[in-house]
């Protein structure tokens, strides 16, 4: 068995493969890192086949949809998540082979409705149900920490106490655990009356995830978080560097022109010299009025330089094939300590 832990931030990912039949899957993917888990399957010959998410994630983006379009792999979760792309769904007890390998899951339900453990040999992928030292929360949407407790004290603490655990997160760098180190020394797991378990789930106060709201949104239709939105829009989208935008500007140069898409109190307190004004909640409305000509040259400039790349792609896909957007925005132009006008 192959086996690569791939860390973003207090997240934590698996690559897992059979090292006779070159088949893998990965567990828990982050959007972040896909393109690690293609070259660490590279570098062990190994093709993916599944992306396995071991919950609806509410603290991160998964990268299961995006890996099954690009390798032509299947997304597996479990039968009760409402995610639409979903292609093979287990209910428990199912098994899954990657190559030889078998990949038994065992539904554990409390941190979400959906929560799945995986478990290969003497391993077991948690998910956020059982963490080196915690457990998962069981305040975000579907949680139960009545549920929580059956998974852990009539499931997973049942398993042989030399399993490894691998879990969806670790924020203070500990390599790994077994099942036996958790039942000895994890702080939660030494509440093992049902009543005083619950009772402390529910008394814990932790922060909710940075992105909860947007992740959950994502992860559950298969749509497309901001930082997506953005990544593909630069993609497509040409830009212009401020010297270069400073030094036709500077020559007067008569073969574009500036178009400031922030609001009109941040356009009034200070713009490129000459920039025309068109907030980009507007774009798509005014855009033909405002420029009847297709062809012109557009730079396409806001506060940090994001809206404006939105405002660039959505003009090329408009038509106007020679509009960009200037690289920065309006904060890094005036610290670098270029012409504006109010």
């Amino acid at each position: 068995m192959i086996l690569e832990t791939i860390e973003v931030g207090g997240c934590r990912s698996y690559l897992l493969g059979c090292s006779d039949t070159h088949l893998a899957t990965v567990i828990d993917p982050e959007i972040s890192a896909v393109e690690r888990y293609r070259g660490l399957a590279s570098r062990h010959g190994l093709s993916i086949r599944f992306a396995i998410d071991t919950h609806t994630h509410a603290d991160h983006f998964s990268a299961a949809r995006e890996i099954a379009r690009a390798l032509d792999a299947q997304v597996v979760m479990s039968h009760l998540s409402v995610a639409p792309y979903v292609d093979l769904r287990l209910d428990d007890g199912d098994m899954l082979l990657v190559g030889n390998l078998r990949l038994r899951a065992m539904a554990t339900p409390g941190h979400t409705a959906d929560s799945t453990t995986y478990i290969v040999g003497d391993h077991a992928f948690t998910g956020d149900t059982l963490l080196i030292g915690g457990t998962g929360r069981t305040d975000l949407p579907t949680g139960d920490p009545d549920k929580l407790y059956d998974s852990l004290f009539g499931r997973l603490l049942m398993l042989d106490p030399a399993t490894q655990i691998h879990p969806a997160h670790e924020y203070k760098g500990r390599a790994g655990s077994t099942i036996g180190e958790e039942i000895a020394s994890n702080p939660r797991l030494q509440k093992t009356g049902r009543a005083e378990f619950v009772a402390m789930m529910r008394a814990l106060d932790i922060k909710a995830p940075t992105h909860l709201t947007e992740a959950l949104r994502v992860n559950m239709s298969g749509k497309k978080s901001v930082a997506q939105l953005l990544a593909e829009a630069g993609a497509g989208t040409p830009f212009m560097a401020m010297s270069e935008l400073s030094a036709r500007l500077a020559a007067r140069q008569n073969d574009l022109v500036v178009l400031d898409v922030r609001e009109k109190d941040a356009y009034d307190a200070g713009h490129l010299p000459g920039a025309r004004h068109l907030p980009r909640g507007q774009l798509e409305l005014r855009v033909n009025e405002t420029f009847p000509d297709p062809t012109v040259r557009i730079v396409a400039i806001c506060e940090f330089g994001k809206i404006s790349t939105l405002a660039a792609a959505t003009l090329r896909s408009l038509g106007f094939m020679h509009a960009v957007a200037l690289d920065g925005g309006m904060k890094a132009w005036r610290e670098a300590g270029l012409a504006v006008e109010t």
